[in-house]
């Protein structure tokens, strides 16, 4: 399970170090793409194949899954990791997910999320305002 949070910044060529623990996950190749909330994803390849399958059932006569599929393969691309625990972010997905220098990583059960420092300080503290709130909900969830 991928779990956890850390802190990185991104060089001048747009790389950034992912966490040990996180590559051990991941292995050496994994995929990164454009994530919901302006972060990335990051899945294993054997992750990825789960949701490619998944992909592939959503209805072609549907608008909403064209465009989420759309969304999501668009961005996607294989990455490997390099001698030092880099991986290069492509420059459209720094955009998408707001990237400058400042980033955090963080385990999300099967998947990575990288975010801008900036975009995930507004988001989680937006979250915990309403964090009790989700957490009375859980039940409608079955946890």
């Amino acid at each position: 399970m991928l779990m956890g949070q850390y802190e990185h910044t991104i060089d001048q060529k747009g790389r950034v170090i992912i966490p040990a623990k996180f590559r051990d996950e991941l292995g050496d190749k994994f995929v990164l793409t454009r994530g919901l909330d302006n972060c990335l994803f990051v899945y294993s390849l054997a992750e990825w194949s789960n949701i490619e399958t998944k992909l592939k059932t959503l209805p072609l006569n549907r608008k909403d899954a064209r465009a989420f599929t759309r969304f999501f393969l668009a961005g996607a691309t294989e990455c490997e990791i390099d001698k030092q625990g880099r991986v290069l972010i492509p420059s459209i997905l720094r955009e998408h997910a707001k990237i400058d220098k400042e980033v955090i990583i963080i385990g999300v059960s099967s998947r990575v999320e990288i975010w801008s420092k900036e975009v995930w300080l507004e988001y989680s503290n937006n979250v915990d305002v309403s964090f009790e709130d989700v957490a009375e909900h859980l039940d409608d969830l079955n946890i």
